[in-house]
């Protein structure tokens, strides 16, 4: 059971996390979010620390929608897991959507969640569809 508190608990910040990236607000929940030493290894081969993570918020462009599905918790004691799901995002216009596997670790630190890493690794679309 405690398995499955934990995924929700960490499910849940996960969807709060996109819902801010929706509605434009991914700076302050990240900023709020991310332990202190906290990167963000993103699909296009970058490595941002937390500040940068906030900075480049602050200037992306909304999600549309996003959809998490077959997602897995990865226990690590009783302070840190690993989230491991398939993300899927659009964003307005005909950008083709963005579809990665992703990693978030979190850290219990104060009786709260924090990010401590997260990582994207895009599927590549199927020819044919």
């Amino acid at each position: 059971m405690e398995g499955d508190a934990v995924l929700d608990e960490l499910l849940e910040l996960e969807h709060q996390g996109w819902t801010s990236l929706c509605d434009s607000a991914g700076a302050d929940f990240y900023g709020r979010l991310m332990t202190p030493d906290g990167v963000m290894v993103l699909a296009h081969g970058m490595v941002l620390d937390r500040d940068a993570v906030v900075a480049s918020l602050d200037e992306a462009p909304p999600w549309r929608t996003y959809e998490i599905t077959d997602e897995r918790l990865i226990p690590l004691g009783d302070d840190h897991a690993i989230l491991v799901y398939t993300g899927r995002a659009t964003r307005d216009g005909d950008e083709p959507p963005f579809v990665a596997l992703m990693s978030s670790v979190y850290t219990r630190r104060d009786g709260a969640w924090r990010l401590a890493l997260y990582q994207q690794t895009p599927v590549p679309e199927r020819s044919g569809r």
